[in-house]
């Protein structure tokens, strides 16, 4: 999944909160979409290096477009150009890693594994930033920690888990919730200074150097049906990243943020309806658990930001 910029402060753009839940629930309808797209690619053949140049190159010019409309092209100069550079590597590794667990995994369990980034987040916030974290959100981390293991392991022996193409998957998709939970660091600490179309943009357009250095030796003739793919790939990823922009333009994080967990039932109506796959019954157990963590951190950050100013006040 992907990795949320900070609030807009008063001084930003009007509120609506109506209009940013609609832009997110949007995002997430065009994420599982994407991924759709994502797996019919890898079942044509194409190699993942090139699937994700093809989805950052066409990104940039709607984030282009949307910039100019929005405060104009000036307001993508930066001087933090190395946090941008880190945060393009971390994001493409995060990225990747989503692609291949949607690969190997069925939809429905590779989006539960990567709705566990609010609870490593929590846990990368308090380690690598020093935020206080009080027993109740360590206790909702531990609960999401045992959903995670419900669907990491489906009973056959946590070892058997991991064997295989499946155990592959499970790896990999695991490792890109951790990645977007590092990623989430990273944003927060630009969104210090940085628009979030701005960091949009430097991420996307610095992506670009090593995909463009990788792309000769991945890249492979296509048919027109292969090329409609990856314009679809490029059209929905450009949706899923304005989108989210716009959701974080409009609302508050902590008011936007629970509509992520529509993903997971975008992804099982998609699994099934393209694939037909459906979760398998160790997902059902684990989902409501990691889902029930990541509500009640979202709440937890939501009321810190309503009592923090009361304390500057006292």
């Amino acid at each position: 999944m992907t990795s949320h910029p900070p609030a807009t402060s008063s001084s930003g753009p009007p509120q609506h909160y109506l209009g940013g839940i609609a832009l997110r629930l949007l995002a997430m309808a065009s994420l599982s979409l994407m991924f759709v797209i994502v797996k019919y690619i890898d079942a044509a053949g194409i190699h993942i290096l090139e699937s994700l140049f093809w989805r950052q190159a066409l990104v940039i010019p709607f984030i282009l477009v949307w910039v100019a409309t929005h405060g104009g092209l000036a307001t993508l100069k930066t001087r933090r150009i190395g946090s941008h550079a880190r945060r393009a590597m971390m994001g493409l590794t995060g990225m990747a890693c989503n692609f291949g667990g949607m690969i190997l995994l069925p939809m429905a369990e590779a989006t539960t594994i990567n709705l566990s980034v609010p609870i490593f987040a929590v846990i990368f916030a308090a380690l690598l930033l020093g935020e206080p974290t009080g027993w109740q959100r360590w206790s909702a981390v531990i609960v999401g920690f045992v959903g995670v293991l419900v669907v990491l392991n489906p009973g056959a022996g946590f070892a058997a888990g991991f064997s295989g193409t499946h155990g592959t998957g499970t790896l990999i998709a695991l490792g890109g919730a951790i990645m977007t939970a590092l990623i989430t660091i990273a944003v927060r600490d630009l969104g210090r200074t940085e628009a979030a179309a701005t960091i949009v943009f430097w991420f996307s357009l610095l992506s670009m150097i090593p995909l463009g250095i990788a792309l000769p030796f991945v890249y492979t003739p296509h048919s027109a049906h292969e090329w409609l793919l990856l314009l679809g790939l490029g059209l929905s990823g450009a949706v899923v990243q304005m989108s989210l922009t716009g959701a974080l333009r409009l609302a508050p994080v902590a008011v936007v943020i629970p509509m992520d967990y529509s993903a997971l039932l975008w992804s099982i109506a998609c699994g099934w309806f393209f694939f037909g796959t459906l979760p398998a019954e160790a997902t059902w157990v684990g989902a409501p658990l990691i889902i029930a963590s990541g509500l009640f951190i979202a709440w937890r950050e939501h009321r810190r930001h309503i009592d923090r100013p009361k304390e500057v006040a006292a």
